[in-house]
């Protein structure tokens, strides 16, 4: 770990619990579709793989989407989506304990520090300002920047290639096996959280080679390996 360079970020469940204005927006617009409604509980297990899936599970009430939806339906319900999440002003999103004190820290001590998450780019920039982290990351990579999403590692192959990196000398910061196999697909190591969205799932599962139940606990890994 003394060798790492560059940290790479989530941040949907990592940096910030954003479930509660998505489950608002997801409920919103599969009502307008005439569909049945979704929880918060629900939605903090569709999420993770980008907005298209996430209503898609939500009009089918299913971590599986119904093969039966059209892509007319699909693409009405990412439209609606899109719009009833812009208008929510991200209100109810809030950053998790300690985040900005560990990039403050790791900003600091030199890190080169990206953002790598798969929920679409256009929401990104406004969220990041709202919360006052933008300032922290070099690169902001968000879903549609690449034709592939996490657990495709091309972003993370990019930021390797963009920085004169090898694998070793960068870490991914998640919550979710999306996380932890793009890191593993990218040949680097991963720092796994346990309080985010992972479809149910223990994150452990995912065989990451750190996991924390708080961010702050990534500067005592740093510290300890360097």
């Amino acid at each position: 770990m003394n060798q790492v360079k560059l940290i790479a970020f989530d941040l949907d469940g990592t940096l910030l619990d954003s479930v509660p204005d998505l489950a608002v927006a997801a409920d919103q617009a599969v009502r307008a579709l005439g569909y049945a409604g979704v929880t918060e509980e629900q939605v903090r297990d569709y999420v993770g793989n980008g907005a298209d899936i996430l209503i898609g599970r939500a009009l089918s009430q299913s971590m599986t989407i119904n093969p039966e939806f059209d892509a007319d339906l699909l693409a009405k319900g990412r439209q609606l989506f899109d719009e009833y999440y812009a208008q929510s002003g991200h209100k109810l999103t809030h950053l998790y304990s300690q985040v900005k004190e560990t990039l403050t820290e790791l900003k600091q001590a030199g890190f080169i520090l990206a953002l790598v998450t798969n929920k679409p780019s256009k929401f990104v920039p406004e969220i990041l300002e709202q919360h006052d982290i933008a300032q922290y990351f070099t690169d902001v990579l968000g879903g549609d920047a690449f034709p592939e999403r996490k657990p495709n590692p091309i972003a993370l192959n990019w930021l390797l290639e963009k920085h004169g990196c090898q694998a070793n000398e960068m870490l991914m910061v998640g919550d979710s096996k999306n996380d932890i196999l793009a890191a593993k697909n990218a040949g680097c190591r991963s720092f796994a959280l346990t309080y985010g969205y992972n479809h149910g799932e223990p994150i452990a599962a995912s065989n990451p080679d750190f996991v924390a139940d708080n961010i702050g606990q990534l500067l005592e890994v740093i510290a300890v390996s360097a």
